[in-house]
């Protein structure tokens, strides 16, 4: 697959060096532009209103959204209409009780539903701030904050990951889950410090 989360994290890197100002900048700063433009034409969905993994096998876009599709809003990438259509997708879509979904997929596997990721959670929230969605970003926020505290009152730990949609310790995948996980601890103290506080579940927006 050509996936949307490499190329925009890509972008990003690209964009970085090329504001640096220091030697090549003027290269890496066409290179972005160039994998912008690459990542509209091949990677989102006008239709479904999301950006996605390129199958290089079918020669297609696959047809289901993961969040993966908000790393181009992590990073700047998408246009605000881009932005728009993928908020659009976390509000009618990912957003679950305890935080955004990964996929919309049961598969058993630790990177579809019902599991949440702090990394994802932490992509989602500031992309979504950086393109004017404040209130959803925050929604997301608070809603993954009261999910790790309320595992941590049942439990004493912090964990990998979680079920967001039951608000407790996630489950899947091909090995146990892990305790003590620094990206949890990290993003979760990080959106508290923001200013961001946990809130009972199933907050409407």
């Amino acid at each position: 697959i050509v996936p949307i989360d490499l190329n925009a994290l890509l972008f990003g890197l690209e964009t970085a060096l090329g504001n640096s100002g220091e030697g090549d900048a003027r290269d890496f700063a066409t290179r972005a532009e160039r994998r912008r433009a690459a990542m509209t034409r091949h990677l989102w969905n006008e239709a479904a209103g999301f950006f996605g993994d390129f199958d290089l096998d079918s020669g297609a876009l696959r047809a289901a959204p993961t969040a993966a599709a908000f790393a181009p809003l992590f990073t700047g990438a998408a246009t605000q209409a881009q932005a728009d259509a993928t908020a659009r997708l976390a509000r009618d879509s990912f957003l679950a009780p305890g935080g955004l979904r990964t996929s919309l997929q049961r598969s058993g596997q630790q990177w579809d539903s019902p599991n949440g990721w702090a990394p994802l959670q932490w992509i989602a929230v500031s992309g979504l701030q950086k393109y004017g969605h404040g209130a959803l970003a925050a929604e997301i926020a608070r809603r993954w904050i009261t999910t790790v505290d309320l595992a941590y009152r049942s439990t004493g730990l912090v964990h990998e990951k979680y079920d967001i949609e039951t608000q407790s310790v996630g489950e899947g995948g091909e090995y146990a889950p892990q305790v003590g996980f620094g990206w949890t601890s990290g993003v979760t103290a990080e959106l508290i410090d923001q200013g961001f506080q946990a809130s009972p579940p199933c907050r409407t927006i």
